[in-house]
């Protein structure tokens, strides 16, 4: 059976995904990737102590938390590039960059590859298994099979992360800068010191 336009789209975005990793470097996309995860996790950790200081700009508490955070995170992306871009020079300089765009086109191809697995396994869960181009796409059904393993193993991972003994959601940082403390033990300490 020939290739569909699927498949060939398949094919394509992993191919553009390789290729500008290899015109990047393995260290730039390494790099790239961990500042976009340390922003999140700057702007997760000390956002709710940055809104405190936005209270005479900014009224709503919502949109100070979500403001703080905004900050932090393009603050921790622009930090991140300017340290991406001197490494970078760095390994231009030392005469490294072959391995490390091949390394980089690899990088690339499994990214690439990982957007598929999530795309095939968001579209799985609609009717589009009943469609034509669906059924006689060569490459789905192989994306398919790791995104269901995928899915299967996060799942097991977190019943066993559940089951572990923690039965209460992990406090959100700026939760009281939100919502107003509605605790059933903060009640009914209130309620019992009262009387």
């Amino acid at each position: 059976m020939p290739f569909t336009p699927v498949d060939w789209a398949i094919l394509g975005i992993v191919a553009i995904s390789a290729l500008i990793s290899l015109k990047r470097g393995f260290v730039k996309e390494a790099l790239s990737l961990t500042t976009w995860i340390i922003a999140g996790v700057v702007a997760w950790m000390f956002g709710a102590g940055l809104s405190q200081y936005l209270v005479n700009y900014i009224e709503t508490p919502s949109a100070r938390v979500i403001a703080s955070c905004t900050i932090l995170f393009v603050a921790t992306l622009l930090v991140g590039a300017m340290v991406n871009f001197l490494i970078g020079e760095l390994i231009r300089v030392t005469g490294l960059s072959g391995t490390d765009r091949f390394l980089g086109m690899v990088f690339g191809a499994a990214r690439g590859g990982l957007l598929v697995v999530v795309a095939v396994g968001l579209l799985s869960l609609g009717p589009v298994q009943q469609d034509q181009w669906w059924q006689q796409s060569r490459l789905v059904p192989q994306f398919l099979m790791v995104a269901d393993w995928s899915k299967n193993l996060i799942l097991g991972m977190s019943s066993k992360w559940l089951a572990s003994g923690i039965s209460v959601p992990a406090d959100l940082p700026f939760k009281e800068q939100i919502l107003p403390s509605t605790m059933p033990q903060d009640v009914l300490g209130k309620s019992s010191s009262t009387k």
